[in-house]
Parts: C-alpha cells; structure tokens; sequence
C-alpha cells in the first residue's frame, strides 16, 4: 500500500524557515517522482516542487524559486522541502504527491496523496 505522510508544518515568522518532511512507503523512489503542492484557502492547489526518478529538481511556483529546495533521502525513503524566507503569501497546507514515470505540476495526474501539513507565516 502506497503511503505518504507529511510533517514539519507549523506556524512562523516572515524571512523564518522551515523543512517539511514527506515519508514514503509501499514504493521505492526509483519508480515514483515526488512532488510538493499547496492550497492556500480560497484558492486552486499549486505545484510547488518535484524531484524526478533521477534527483532533477524542478520548481513550478515562480514565488518560491530561490528560496525553497527540493531534496531526497532514499535511505530514508523521505522527501525533504526545505523553506526559506518565508512570506504571508506562503501559507498553506502542503501536500506531498506520487505518481509514476515522470514529474508534472498538474495535480490530477497524482493518485497518492499525503494528508498534508499547514504552514502558516505571520508578517
């Protein structure tokens, strides 16, 4: 059984950090990209990050280039999103998402979904 479970999520100041955590199990990251979403209320979800089978980093949310970082530990079977400078407009739940084959911004295309983890930064 595919499972995804977030963590990390909190609440923090403008221009503070933090790392969100996403715990695979039930496949092997050599199969299934793993991308970051969020959805801020009111508000579609957005693609934010995804990292392919092969570790390339690709970033969809032009706000967030610079300042947030994709990583992966396969030993650990965890995708890392590590934050920075955060802004008010960073507030959302984020989700980790899987799929096969390749990395995609577009939500729908992802069958496994984590339960997400709220970030919400006070300016």
């Amino acid at each position: 059984e595919v499972q995804l479970v977030e963590s990390g999520g909190g609440l923090v100041q403008a221009g503070g950090s933090l790392r969100l955590s996403c715990a695979a199990s039930g496949f092997s990251f050599d199969d299934y990209p793993i991308a970051w979403f969020r959805q801020a209320p009111g508000k579609e979800r957005e693609g934010v990050s995804c990292i392919t089978t092969s570790g390339t980093k690709l970033y969809y949310a032009d706000s967030v280039k610079g300042r947030f970082t994709i990583s992966s530990d396969n030993a650990k079977n965890t995708i890392y999103l590590q934050m920075n400078n955060l802004k008010a407009e960073d507030t959302a739940v984020y989700y980790c998402a899987a799929k096969q084959y390749s990395c995609t911004g577009y939500d729908r295309l992802y069958p496994y979904w984590g339960q997400g983890t709220q970030v919400t930064v006070s300016s």
